[in-house]
């Protein structure tokens, strides 16, 4: 048997990685596990939370799911996939999946298009139909700064630990994401040592990345990888 397991995002919950994991459960008959980080959820309570907390507790779910299964593979979204990281380079994880992960942040020229929009939607008496509002309006209000320092910190502690990764892993990026920049899927492909390794990169997919426009082409990209080992091209960049 063979279980998944999804780690979702900084200030995210389940429902970032939700379309995917709910795919994979249905069409693969996989055992799938999408646990809450502390502190995160729809509701954020992140006051007071560690990063260490965070591995601590995706760590504790992993070793879970390896007592139930023969084979896992790990599925890390955003800061979730800087976790899924150290994770794949600690424990016998068959296979990775990157989505979006955060080993840099904040691109600059598509987050400033981005608050453009917001600012045209505002004008407009649209600003309830805008995407980046609407999912990070709450956020903003509820993330205490040492919140985000300790994101920081987990990036840090995990950037020296990429270079042990063997494991195959598919890197995927949206290049219209203005959180996390192209120039943190070509770090994370450079870096990242396995000889099966493979970065594809999503024209019209920004932050969100299950939820773009190109989400069956990243739905295929996946199930392909995780399913058939014909699909794990050395050194493929695409």
């Amino acid at each position: 048997m063979i279980g998944c397991l999804f780690i979702h995002g900084f200030t995210g919950a389940p429902y970032e990685v939700e379309p995917l994991a709910k795919d994979i459960e249905e069409k693969m008959g996989w055992v799938v596990k999408v646990p809450t980080l502390p502190g995160h959820g729809v509701t954020l309570s992140l006051k007071g939370h560690t990063y260490n907390e965070w591995v601590a507790h995706a760590e504790q779910e992993l070793i879970t799911l390896m007592d139930e299964v023969d084979e896992v593979y790990v599925i890390g979204f955003s800061m979730g996939g800087i976790i899924a990281s150290y994770l794949a380079a600690k424990y016998k994880v068959k296979k990775l999946v990157l989505l979006s992960a955060a080993a840099y942040y904040i691109n600059p020229k598509q987050l400033l298009l981005d608050c453009l929009e917001v600012v045209r939607d505002a004008w407009r008496g649209q600003l309830k139909q805008n995407e980046l509002y609407v999912r990070y309006r709450t956020k903003l209000r509820n993330t205490p700064i040492k919140a985000t320092r300790e994101f920081q910190k987990l990036v840090k502690m995990v950037r020296p630990i990429l270079k042990d990764l063997t494991v195959p892993v598919l890197i995927i990026q949206g290049e219209r994401d203005g959180i996390v920049p192209v120039k943190s899927a070509h770090f994370l492909y450079k870096t990242i040592p396995s000889p099966m390794k493979e970065l594809k990169l999503l024209p019209s997919s920004k932050h969100h990345i299950c939820y773009g426009d190109d989400y069956e082409e990243l739905r295929k990209h996946v199930e392909e990888f995780l399913s058939d080992e014909r699909s794990l091209i050395p050194n493929s960049l695409s």
